[in-house]
């Protein structure tokens, strides 16, 4: 179970998906098979649900609602209610607080840099322009080495400000591609569990590559 002190960094959904991890795989396994940390960033409160910020908690939301367990491998799921900014803040004590090396961290964001709908699975990397994730960096010590899940939300129209962009929802083409990303987004974190990380990027990227998703007029 979470300490009182993570609790309310966490979504309800992600809780009980714990539960329901421990409950399919006794929770003390945790000391014989290593299990995965998947966190999504992402606003908390309805105002800001659907919005492009809100890609990461939408692939945890996907993948909480698909299962808990897979083969046999526990995976942890979090959402941080700390707002993206923070996103550190309870990050960095929850994988310290269950001891897992960052290498079984995977942190799941929107990025403007990739096509809308494109994902991309890579072992480290920095954060660019994404405050949440250079939070999360400075949280672990400023160390890069965990896993990321970047989820493509294209770039902002014009000179239109990237942090207007962000905070809106999706117009009806961009919300169907990356409902799409997202159901793929749970086969490819499935992947990493069962198959390992270098596995599941060879595999998973080679396909986005060629998606072709166009990354311009996803706006109304």
């Amino acid at each position: 179970m979470l300490s009182s002190r993570l609790t309310p960094f966490l979504a309800e959904c992600c809780i009980s998906s714990l539960r329901k991890s421990s409950s399919t795989s006794s929770f003390s396994s945790l000391s014989q098979i290593q299990p995965w940390l998947f966190i999504g960033l992402g606003n908390p409160g309805e105002k800001y649900q659907s919005t492009r910020h809100n890609v990461g908690f939408d692939m945890i939301d996907a993948f909480a609602q698909s299962q808990g367990v897979v083969d046999g491998v526990p995976v942890l799921l979090a959402k941080p209610q700390t707002y993206m900014n923070l996103s550190g803040e309870s990050v960095g004590p929850l994988a310290a607080y269950y001891k897992l090396p960052l290498n079984r961290v995977l942190v799941a964001y929107d990025d403007m840099d990739l096509p809308c709908g494109v994902l991309r699975l890579q072992p480290k990397g920095g954060f660019g322009r994404h405050s949440g994730l250079k939070s999360v960096i400075y949280h672990f010590r400023k160390n890069r080495e965990f896993c990321r899940l970047r989820i493509g939300i294209g770039r902002p129209p014009g000179q239109m400000d990237p942090k207007a962009f962000v905070l809106q929802k999706f117009n009806r083409t961009g919300r169907e591609r990356i409902d799409s990303a997202v159901k793929e987004g749970v086969d490819i974190l499935k992947m990493v569990a069962t198959k390992g990380l270098t596995e599941a990027a060879r595999l998973s990227n080679a396909d986005q590559k060629y998606k072709h998703l166009r990354s311009d007029d996803l706006q109304d």
